[in-house]
């Protein structure tokens, strides 16, 4: 019986072997840099020392994820990351779905390329650019202050840049003007996999292009746009720290300092590197579970999973 259940697959493994091999260097790649690295998550468990060999480190078990869950300043910084990513999901999530929708019923292959190639091009430009560009923008002398009084909306500059509560829209829709064209690529992608003969019967039986989109496009993309949620959801409080590092300053820290902004500074920059990682791994450990639970909600709910 173990031979006939093995012969099967030493079959496949013979006939696909330049396969295998094919795949091997990928895996490999994937163990060293993805699955080694995670031997460093002990440092979380040890009062870390670098030069010291691993044997003659500390160990001081959940002391360094008790002095984590104690610091009023962590909390902060949890809120931060999540209120922004909450906006990030909601506008920077649905803008592109949007965008897609409105340029795959664009007729005219060179404008529609055209407004493409635009559209594609902020996601190539570096954050350290963009920072630069909406700073200047949103100066007291910038372009944005000059129009608000050019059209007597206010009376003086308005000093945008030193507005705490405004923080986070301010990087929300700079994150939505470079990221929507490139972020609409897999959604336009989906949309031409739509059979064309169901918009002709559409068209046939009277309907027009918001009717088709509604009722024919959306529904064609719908795992399209399921998975990317749940996989946007898993990413919440991930959200690296370029936008908040740039476009923040001492003024509005406190609605800027993200996760992996508090890792640099309250954990890299003064060598507490055991602590740096213990919240590395409640980033990851959180990013696991929001990820599981809402794979399990949508796949109940929608039929719709990553797993």
């Amino acid at each position: 019986m173990g031979t006939e259940k093995r012969k099967p697959f030493l079959e496949v493994l013979i006939r696909q072997r330049y396969l295998f091999l094919m795949s091997f260097p990928f895996l490999a790649w994937l163990f060293v840099f993805s699955y080694v690295p995670i031997w460093g998550w002990t440092m979380a468990f040890q009062s870390f020392r670098p030069g010291k060999a691993f044997g003659e480190q500390k160990w001081v078990g959940f002391d360094n994820f008790i002095a984590l869950f104690a610091d009023e300043r962590f909390y902060m910084v949890l809120r931060n990351t999540l209120g922004m990513s909450l906006l990030a999901l909601l506008v920077g999530y649905t803008v592109p779905i949007i965008f897609a929708l409105i340029l795959n019923e664009v007729r005219h292959q060179l404008f529609k390329r055209s407004i493409q190639t635009i559209t594609y091009l902020p996601h190539f430009v570096s954050w350290v650019i963009v920072a630069g560009l909406v700073s200047k923008m949103l100066s007291i002398e910038g372009i944005i202050n000059e129009i608000l009084m050019s059209l007597h909306i206010v009376n003086e500059p308005v000093q945008f840049m030193q507005k705490e509560r405004w923080f986070w829209g301010i990087v929300t829709a700079s994150d939505m003007w470079k990221e929507t064209g490139w972020n609409s690529i897999i959604f336009l992608a989906a949309i031409i996999g739509i059979d064309p003969e169901l918009h002709e019967a559409a068209t046939v039986d009277g309907a027009g292009r918001f009717r088709r989109m509604w009722h024919i496009t959306l529904p064609g993309i719908r795992p399209t746009i399921m998975v990317m949620l749940i996989l946007s959801i898993g990413w919440l409080t991930s959200i690296g720290f370029e936008k908040q590092f740039l476009l923040g300053n001492p003024i509005v820290n406190d609605y800027a300092e993200v996760l992996d902004l508090y890792v640099l500074n309250y954990g890299i920059k003064v060598g507490r590197y055991s602590y740096g990682t213990a919240i590395g791994i409640f980033n990851s450990l959180v990013s696991i579970i929001l990820l599981v639970i809402s794979n399990a909600i949508f796949k109940r709910t929608t039929k719709e999973s990553v797993i």
